[in-house]
């Protein structure tokens, strides 16, 4: 196998500075293996009651008082009912101070007209009346930016913005998921405006919605149906460890921590959508790059938890680009497990060879992990998979190995999904 060209670009969340706890960007580009390288109706809409939540209210109170320490009651009330605060009929808006002049809130509820929020003890406030589905932003030192806290989100011509309570389908966020073995991290969750019946959790969360994400993003939200809800999964600087099942060698020494990933996703991340959404029917698992590869580990290690696992030009010969460790290939070279399979790459249409008899179809840098995709495709088949029953590939000629090209191309998985 010879050595591949990877790559890691790191972005730095665009905003209010450092608004929210650990929001990090991570290119998904950066690891082209190449070998070169409840209730299955759950109601859509987000539970949260608009009744006061005596707790919530309890914390802002006590930040307010300078009883509290700011960003710890932030974070109390987020992992709770959310930001903005509902108490009774009005709503509680409320942004840590970063050395600011002046903080106002604009919005459908004051016709965009900003209404200044008071200062106290490093809090910026406002409480006021406002409805579910109001859009607004916050203004600060007279530049407006969307509220960096705001459970509820979406994009517009204008960027993101802030919902007071998500109605219809919309974006919802959960900030620092963690556990004992894996650091906390943003949760980013499309909620349908029908019955959830398919939770398809996605890998490298922050470039799957946001139109300013590398390369434009995925763009996922126009290609899932009503009834799919997709979780959004931020990847940290730990990427290359959690999303691989074995070390290997790129220039040094990456990689195994997939077990513990895979736990946490399936312990932690699911845990958390199904008590706050209800369980749908049919999960599956997907991602692309590193993304593809653990989302096959997942599957492959998890089969009785899940139902699908798709791969867009996953780094499949990951463990024999400069080591000898085993593959994804071999793994589903061992036997069968009851889960479908989606993967696909782009590169060019060509004869692929194992030169260095390592067991592992060479690719170039630029080929998008063709050859190691369609080796893993049809060791599948050899090993109990079934063609268009449960297993699926696609090759799309000539595509680069970016968010753009999956864009372009994520309907295709997602349809199988929604097809189970």
């Amino acid at each position: 196998m010879t050595l591949p060209l990877l790559a890691c670009t790191s972005l730095t969340d665009v905003g209010l500075d450092d608004p929210v706890p650990s929001e990090t960007d991570a290119d998904t580009d950066a690891d082209a293996d190449s070998d070169t390288d409840a209730d299955a109706d759950a109601d859509s809409d987000t539970d949260t009651d608009t009744d006061t939540d005596i707790g919530d209210r309890a914390v802002f109170d006590a930040m307010v008082a300078g009883d509290e320490d700011v960003q710890d009651g932030m974070q109390t009330v987020s992992s709770s009912g959310g930001w903005p605060l509902a108490d009774a009929s009005t709503w509680v808006f409320a942004l840590p101070d970063q050395g600011w002049s002046t903080v106002q809130l604009a919005g459908d509820m004051n016709d965009w007209e900003p209404q200044d929020m008071a200062l106290d003890n490093g809090l910026w406030w406002l409480e006021r009346d406002a409805t579910a589905g109001d859009l607004y932003k916050v203004v600060v030192d007279g530049e407006h930016h969307a509220d960096p806290w705001s459970r509820a989100y979406g994009y517009d011509q204008y960027g993101e913005y802030s919902l007071v309570e998500g109605t219809g389908a919309h974006l919802e966020r959960w900030f620092e998921v963690g556990d004992t073995n894996m650091p906390g991290r943003t949760i980013r969750v499309w909620v349908p405006t029908g019955a959830v019946t398919h939770q398809l959790y996605v890998h490298d969360g922050q470039n799957l919605f946001d139109p300013d994400a590398i390369w434009g993003g995925w763009d996922l939200a126009p290609n899932l149906s009503a009834g799919t809800m997709a979780i959004g999964i931020d990847n940290t600087s730990d990427r290359f460890e959690e999303y691989t099942h074995v070390q290997d060698d790129i220039g040094g020494t990456y990689g195994g921590d997939a077990d513990d990933y895979a736990n946490y996703v399936l312990g932690t991340v699911r845990i958390l959508v199904e008590d706050e959404y209800g369980a749908a029917e049919t999960r599956g698992t997907m991602g692309s790059s590193l993304g593809g590869l653990v989302s096959l580990h997942i599957a492959q290690t998890q089969p009785d938890d899940w139902d699908f696992a798709g791969s867009m030009s996953g780094t499949l010969g990951w463990g024999s680009i400069g080591l000898s460790n085993e593959t994804m290939i071999e793994r589903y070279a061992e036997g069968y497990v009851d889960v479908a399979v989606f993967v696909d790459s782009g590169g060019p249409t060509i004869t692929c060879v194992d030169s260095d008899g390592d067991g592992v179809d060479d690719d170039s840098e630029d080929w998008d992990n063709y050859c190691v995709t369609r080796q893993f495709a049809d060791t599948a088949a050899a090993t109990g998979w079934t063609w268009e029953s449960d297993l699926w590939h696609w090759h799309e000629p000539n595509a680069e190995h970016n968010e753009a090209e999956w864009a372009a191309r994520a309907w295709r998985p997602v349809g199988i999904f929604e097809g189970l």
